[in-house]
């Protein structure tokens, strides 16, 4: 749950901000802000635990490095997409498919006990899915849907 600071705190931090500088919370905004900021973070951290994030894929898709940084590469790329509000719909929309499908490595990771930073078995496990991940992946598609296409 401590990625979830970074996309409450980018949140609050640009409601403030616009608050300050418009005169007004932008709404908009700050979400979107605040998922780009989160998203873009978690992308970068694809690079710097590829060896742990493969372990998560399931066993049944080759060339395991290969799609650690290409979904590493397509995150970043959605935090820039929903700052464009030209494409922000249909980033968010791209954005909620890789969410769910993403959601499977999440369970292998689980099911295996992955530590995805120390790239060995010594993770949380199933107790991590049910009570955090299952929760933030909630919260993720919820708020890329409000602050992406509903609002």
């Amino acid at each position: 749950m401590k990625l979830l600071v970074i996309l409450f705190g980018t949140f609050i931090l640009a409601l403030l901000g616009t608050m300050v500088f418009q005169g007004k919370p932008d709404l908009l905004f700050s979400g979107n802000l605040g998922m780009a900021v989160f998203i873009v973070f978690t992308g970068f951290s694809h690079f710097k635990f590829q060896k742990g994030m493969a372990m998560m894929i399931p066993g049944f898709i080759p060339a395991k490095i290969f799609w650690v940084y290409f979904t590493g590469f397509l995150e970043i790329a959605a935090g820039i997409g929903l700052m464009i509000p030209a494409i922000r719909e249909t980033t968010a929309v791209l954005l909620i498919i890789f969410y769910i499908l993403v959601f499977i490595a999440n369970i292998n990771s689980s099911q295996k006990n992955i530590n995805i930073f120390k790239a060995d078995y010594t993770g949380p496990g199933m107790q991590y899915l049910y009570t955090q991940r299952i929760p933030m992946q909630i919260i993720l598609i919820a708020w890329t849907w409000y602050f992406g296409m509903y609002l």
